[in-house]
């Protein structure tokens, strides 16, 4: 499965804010969405990430005036993203290899969704799930 199909049975809804947002909006955006991460771009483009860890690893070196800052000065960029015909479990391998928990998902530079990795949990967990039911059927129809 891919990417593309989660963003079908999730939504291709995401939120996202620009370069010149204030840390302290983007940060209300979180809390309000219960969202770990946003996508930050310019224009069309993705320019980066702002995740939770983020916020607080500036907050802890330059204290609370970097929440008038723009998420340009505190983003992770460039962000990694995926494509949607990237594989599922392909995107879990670089999550995990890149320790990050969130992919915005492109077509081209344009961002088009995003995926957490509770997403690409819940797929591969659904999936395993299913297959073993598949096996159980199998074996009791012998």
């Amino acid at each position: 499965m891919t990417i593309g199909a989660i963003l079908q049975n999730k939504g291709a809804d995401v939120q996202s804010v620009s370069v010149e947002t204030a840390v302290r909006a983007a940060a209300a955006l979180l809390a309000e969405r219960r969202i770990g991460a946003v996508p930050v771009t310019r224009g069309d483009e993705v320019a980066g990430i702002m995740s939770e860890r983020d916020i607080i690893y500036c907050l802890n070196s330059d204290g609370a005036a970097i929440l008038d800052w723009p998420v340009e000065r505190i983003m992770t960029a460039p962000a990694i993203t995926v494509a949607r015909d990237q594989e599922v479990l392909g995107a879990l391998s670089l999550m995990t290899r890149r320790r990050i928990r969130h992919l915005p998902v492109v077509e081209g530079s344009r961002l088009v969704g995003i995926v957490s990795i509770g997403d690409l949990v819940k797929y591969r967990m659904d999936q395993i799930e299913q297959e073993a039911a598949q096996l159980l059927n199998y074996i009791q129809s012998a």
